[in-house]
């Protein structure tokens, strides 16, 4: 709209040019993101649930220090999962559970015991002659190698409780519905070790191993050492 010798806007265009301006402030905040995401460095960390309370916030806050800049992407799952991410090159690092047999995959960390476990209040039911087991979903190594030992020692057994997660392994076990086989580490104080009680099979020990995809950039290399100095720290006895 012309006024005198000037052009002003009208109040439909003054309305326009406020969202052109918003329009291209948006513009050069999306350009200033997506070019810090497409510059950053992504590094992909895979470890089991045992190990979030511990291992894992030591590692992330020394690699942050050392590598500010690089997002960490960090993976949970079942220790199979894991090495396989690794193997396709999904994942740069993991820590992962295998049994004793398992050669030519990965670092050894080194060997832990597998407990049998229970709530502190459990009272065993007389009148069950099976052994009522908490496990993880299949395909899992701490279950294949409880019912393997059951099984060689002619106990009989059912299954109370599946899940995929850890936290529902200790929620079963404060339930009462049954034991569980774990190492251990990051085991919650009214959780204990049953081993000695009820004519339980012994087990055999498991293997932690450290794995590495074939990245081999010096962003991963911190992160290998970091995870596998603070997991030998944390969780393998001196």
């Amino acid at each position: 709209m012309r006024k005198g010798r000037n052009l002003v806007p009208t109040e439909a265009g003054e309305v326009l040019v406020a969202y052109a301006r918003r329009i291209i402030a948006l513009n050069d905040e999306a350009a200033l993101t997506l070019g810090a995401t497409a510059t950053s460095t992504t590094v992909r960390l895979g470890l089991p649930q045992d190990f979030f309370e511990d291992v894992m916030p030591a590692t992330l806050s020394e690699y942050s220090h050392k590598h500010p800049g690089v997002h960490v992407e960090v993976q949970a799952g079942p220790n199979h999962v894991l090495a396989e991410e690794v193997r396709a090159g999904r994942l740069d690092v993991a820590i992962a559970f295998f049994s004793t047999n398992t050669r030519n995959e990965g670092e050894l960390i080194g060997e832990l015991p597998m407990r049998w476990m229970a709530h502190e209040d459990f009272i065993s039911n007389a009148t069950d002659s099976r052994i009522p087991l908490v496990l993880f979903d299949h395909p899992c190594i701490f279950r294949q190698s409880v019912l393997a030992a059951l099984d060689q020692a002619n106990k009989r057994w059912r299954v109370a409780v599946t899940t995929p997660s850890l936290p529902g392994i200790w929620a079963a076990l404060r339930s009462n519905l049954g034991f569980a086989v774990r190492t251990e580490h990051g085991m919650p104080s009214d959780i204990k070790c049953i081993d000695s009680q009820l004519e339980l099979p012994k087990l055999p020990p498991i293997t932690l191993k450290i794995l590495r995809s074939s990245n081999t950039t010096p962003a991963v290399h911190d992160l290998y050492e970091i995870l596998q100095r603070e997991t030998i720290k944390r969780v393998i006895p001196d």
